[in-house]
């Protein structure tokens, strides 16, 4: 499944959305101007677990935990998360405001990176990847939005067929999928033997994003208006 867009208006221009997404993009785009060097890049400011648990012999690798937030290893890795950061990331800062959401996406970013370093402390492969902090941004969401529906895409073939699907269950079987595949994969050395999928950093950012959004949340002085889930319109993200 493929998320298009969603039943839930934007209340405010989400600029510090738009904001992660550009620097994302611009960062990407320096990797590969960049070429084989980058990979040094990835190593210096992406979050090496064996450094952070050793962080006392250079405490300068704790930015890390913020820096790698902004990496991304190719072209579909930086294309899911800002589709997933563009969709669900303006409804969140909406409700939120500017400050908090700002807040509330860097921290998640770091905790999904701990849980990661938690889990594999002695590997030395660099994690990269907003998914962490997009994570606590989709927990968010099923949490303020709970009756909004989700466009998505299924690929069929040669075409696309779209369909409305509730954000219960697009984004609590996008959960399920991390928590199964994490579990599956405790006691694994590292990264590589995951499949190179920071599972753990998912779950992290996701369960950080339900315990911190209650309290970022603004109060509403009235009902939140769905859009009409008919209305096509809608679509174009």
């Amino acid at each position: 499944m493929i998320p298009l867009g969603d039943s839930v208006p934007s209340e405010r221009t989400p600029f510090v959305t738009y904001t992660f997404i550009a620097l994302n993009v611009m960062v990407f785009f320096f990797e590969l101007v960049m070429g084989p060097a980058a990979d040094d890049l990835i190593y210096a400011w992406g979050t090496v677990p064996a450094d952070i648990i050793g962080w006392q012999r250079d405490p300068w690798v704790l930015s890390t935990l913020v820096t790698s937030i902004f990496l991304h290893g190719g072209w579909l890795h930086l294309i899911g998360n800002m589709v997933y950061l563009g969709i669900f990331g303006d409804n969140v800062e909406g409700i939120m405001g500017h400050k908090r959401y700002l807040a509330f996406y860097l921290i998640c970013g770091v905790v999904a990176n701990l849980a990661q370093v938690f889990i594999v402390p002695t590997s030395v492969i660099p994690g990269v990847g907003a998914s962490g902090a997009i994570a606590g941004v989709l927990a968010a969401y099923l949490l303020c939005f709970p009756r909004a529906r989700v466009f998505v895409g299924i690929p069929l073939l040669i075409y696309m067929e779209v369909i409305t699907l509730p954000a219960v269950i697009v984004l609590g079987f996008w959960f399920v999928v991390q928590l199964f595949s994490g579990v599956a994969m405790i006691g694994l050395s590292s990264e590589a033997t995951m499949g190179g999928v920071a599972w753990w950093a998912h779950i992290g950012g996701f369960v950080a994003g339900l315990i911190l959004t209650p309290f970022l949340r603004q109060r509403r002085r009235r009902e939140f208006r769905y859009l009409d889930v008919l209305d096509h319109r809608y679509l174009r993200r």
